[in-house]
């Protein structure tokens, strides 16, 4: 019997069968065994050269995000009082997602493809990554999204200054707890998907059904933003928000700034929780 089968029969995952093995009780002979949590700190990576290009991808990465979204905003506001005539919301949503979709693709196997303090934040809590390498992650993709607003702003200063800057904030008719509560809610969808679309262990037992990670996690920025555009149009990544911020400086993009840090870290949280007590059941299968 393989090892993840005796487990699960420890933590009466199995007591009542299926007729057709679901989930954990249908593992294979290919069952992956679960690697050591990664060190709080890890001082060797200091010196070496993959730390900092790992950075240096999250840093281009988000560069090239704010590019790309900011300016799309720029377009859809320009196209009042008929957004139709532009790419409209949904294009925003796309934009967003697409971005995530082909930036993951090309950075996974530098950096982890992360581009998101929440995310980051996320994985560290699950013991994915060290605290060095989460915290020197997290300062680069805000200085990559600091540069990114503020190339947008050095080609189209006119543009930039009448779409406000790309920033984010909570939207006329909307409360600051319905804006934190769909950041929360949106970054735990963003965070639960990445968790699931990179559990080595699901890959190993399903190696049958090929999957594509930064695919779903593309898509689930796509939907996210398409519910809670209208509500704080949408961050749910820190430093998206603290570049736009930054760059535009203006009291509309500080009045609700926290929500935008507090929010997807929540969410992010929650969703390292979900997925490593409830899903994988990691300490309970330690202490077995």
């Amino acid at each position: 019997m393989a090892e993840g089968k005796e487990e699960d029969v420890k933590l009466g995952a199995n007591k009542f069968t299926e007729r057709q093995p679901l989930g954990t009780a249908a593992q294979t002979d290919k069952d992956y065994k679960e690697p050591p949590p990664a060190p709080l700190f890890e001082p060797g990576e200091l010196s070496s050269w993959s730390f900092y290009r790992a950075g240096i991808a999250e840093f281009m990465a988000t560069l090239l995000f704010l590019y790309i979204t900011i300016l799309t905003i720029m377009g859809v506001n320009r196209s009042t009082p008929n957004k139709c005539a532009s790419v409209g919301i949904q294009g925003i949503a796309w934009a967003f997602g697409g971005m995530i979709f082909a930036l993951v693709y090309c950075t996974a196997g530098i950096s982890g493809g992360h581009i998101n303090p929440a995310v980051t934040f996320g994985l560290f809590l699950a013991r994915k990554l060290s605290l060095t390498r989460a915290l020197f992650y997290i300062v680069m993709q805000c200085l990559g999204a600091i540069c990114g607003a503020g190339i947008v702003k050095g080609f189209e200063k006119g543009p930039y200054e009448r779409s406000k800057g790309g920033v984010n904030y909570v939207q006329h008719g909307y409360t600051k707890g319905d804006g934190l509560g769909a950041e929360i809610v949106g970054t735990f969808v963003l965070v639960y998907t990445v968790f699931s679309a990179t559990d080595a262990k699901r890959n190993a037992r399903d190696s049958h059904v090929p999957i594509l990670a930064p695919l779903p996690i593309g898509f689930a920025v796509f939907l996210v933003h398409l519910a809670t555009i209208p509500i704080t149009g949408t961050s749910i990544n820190p430093a998206r928000s603290l570049g736009a911020a930054i760059i535009y400086n203006r009291d509309l993009g500080w009045d609700d700034h926290w929500i935008f840090w507090v929010g997807p870290f929540i969410g992010a949280a929650l969703a390292a929780v979900y997925h490593q007590i409830v899903i994988r059941a990691i300490p309970f299968k330690s202490r077995a």
